[in-house]
């Protein structure tokens, strides 16, 4: 026998949530100008989960996000976006288009973490996703926050790969775009900000107006697409860099999510450039191809 219509509309009542968000940033996406190939993914995405006849939450539980990316039109990212949605009840992705993400929180979830620690962890390394927070715990990066350890770190790297389910052994030197293309996308980001040529989203985060002041861009540079956001974090406000740190968040084809903060360097030879934080020597690299000496 089939379930009673009251138990499938409980057991499926996740799926059609996770329909609502995955079409809302698919509009989202649209309506700020994004590349339709990404748009497009997401509202397959949607129709896949709306026709499917088993509980998402359940086919998680029991294949984990191998079986989320065997459905038709999901791939690593969105399979991502899913499983976040399904276990903790946010999308970051989508809540960082609205203009209301709050990371802190977010970090809060995984155990080890708390408040004080989570806001230091968004507020010095500038991330805002638990893939972000994974790739720290691998590089070295979180364990330089002061209060972090290598014992507290490897903790944290164990839960996080608990909560992600990780199925797929760690790999620090996955594809990413060059330093070259990154600061191309911060250029044409800060100069179109600068003109007023982009749609504006009105963050959560200090902006008790709820002003409409951000501007966002998405940029289609195959095989990336990339969106640029002026860093909205209270460090960036305490230093006055609201304007100057700019956040790239970078999606492959199979939109998994890297990202990247490019600020303008205060000292040493690169000052006064623009550099890739993190990615220095690249950056130092890519200048002297273009015959700068003073980064030599």
């Amino acid at each position: 026998m089939g379930a009673s219509p009251d138990i499938a509309a409980t057991r499926y009542a996740a799926n059609e949530e996770v329909v609502a968000r995955l079409r809302e940033m698919a509009d989202l996406l649209q309506q700020q100008g994004a590349n339709p190939f990404r748009v497009n993914a997401y509202r397959h995405a949607a129709q896949t989960v709306e026709l499917m006849d088993r509980d998402l939450g359940g086919l998680l539980e029991d294949g984990g996000r191998a079986a989320l990316c065997a459905l038709p039109g999901i791939g690593q990212g969105i399979s991502g976006a899913i499983a976040e949605l399904l276990r903790s009840g946010r999308m970051s992705q989508l809540e960082r288009l609205r203009g209301a993400l709050e990371p802190a929180k977010l970090f809060c979830t995984v155990p080890g973490i708390g408040p004080a620690l989570a806001r230091k962890i968004h507020d010095e390394l500038h991330i805002d996703t638990l893939e972000g927070l994974e790739v720290a715990a691998h590089d070295g990066s979180l364990e330089r926050i002061r209060g972090v350890g290598p014992r507290r770190a490897q903790a944290i790297r164990a839960n996080l790969a608990a909560m992600l389910n990780r199925r797929r052994p760690f790999r620090p030197k996955a594809p990413r775009p060059s330093v070259a293309e990154i600061l191309e996308i911060d250029a044409v980001y800060r100069r179109r900000a600068a003109a007023d040529r982009l749609p504006k989203i009105a963050p959560r985060r200090f902006n008790p107006g709820a002003r409409a002041w951000l501007p966002i861009l998405h940029e289609q540079r195959d095989p990336w697409h990339y969106t640029a956001l002026f860093s909205n974090t209270a460090r960036a406000h305490d230093l006055g860099k609201t304007r100057d740190w700019v956040v790239v968040y970078c999606y492959d084809g199979d939109h998994r999510e890297s990202q990247a903060t490019v600020v303008t360097e205060t000292h040493g030879p690169l000052k006064g450039r623009r550099v890739v934080r993190g990615r220095e020597p690249e950056c130092a690299s890519w200048y002297r191809t273009r015959g700068d000496s003073s980064t030599a």
